[in-house]
């Protein structure tokens, strides 16, 4: 069995369990969305998304006879039960917003782990490492695409340095 890169695990591990806290995440967001069922649906299948990825990231991890890292487990599943909770009490732009720059960069994960498979000759993931990576950039733009007009944006793309024509992925669609 080839041995892959400590990063490359890492990596692998933090993905796996960041998608359980997107996907948690996404529950609060979607029901927190009482007016718009459009809206409501859209967040719900985004939430599928990475339930997803996270079977995947899975499927790859156990190829490799990589564990699932406890720690990133515990600290993700509160992370991800917390932005829930928040999207009932914050409204919809924050976790609109918020959404759309954390998958700016998940963008990248993906899109860095194929190059790591890659480094040592393993192409077999690119695939699905590359459709990923392009899901969780359709999943930018399209709260993106929500937020557009909102007169807050530019005062969170001063603070927090994502929005409009300004990314943490240079994946154009």
């Amino acid at each position: 069995m080839q041995t892959l890169q400590p990063e490359l695990k890492n990596l692998l591990q933090l993905a796996y369990s960041a998608e359980r806290a997107a996907s948690f995440a996404y529950q609060g967001h979607a029901g927190s969305i009482r007016k718009n069922q459009e809206v409501r649906a859209k967040i719900h299948e985004i939430e599928m998304d990475e339930w997803f990825h996270r079977a995947e990231v899975l499927k790859i991890m156990q190829e490799y006879q990589i564990s699932v890292n406890k720690w990133y487990e515990l600290k993700y599943y509160v992370i991800g039960k917390t932005i829930s909770w928040s999207c009932y009490v914050l409204g919809w732009f924050i976790p609109h917003y918020f959404a759309g720059r954390l998958e700016s960069g998940n963008v990248v994960e993906y899109f860095h782990m194929k190059d790591y498979f890659n480094q040592i000759g393993i192409t077999k993931h690119d695939d699905i490492l590359v459709e990923m990576g392009i899901k969780e950039k359709e999943h930018e733009v399209y709260f993106l695409q929500q937020i557009r007009q909102h007169p807050w944006l530019p005062i969170f793309e001063r603070i927090f340095r994502w929005g409009v024509g300004k990314s943490y992925n240079d994946v154009e669609l």
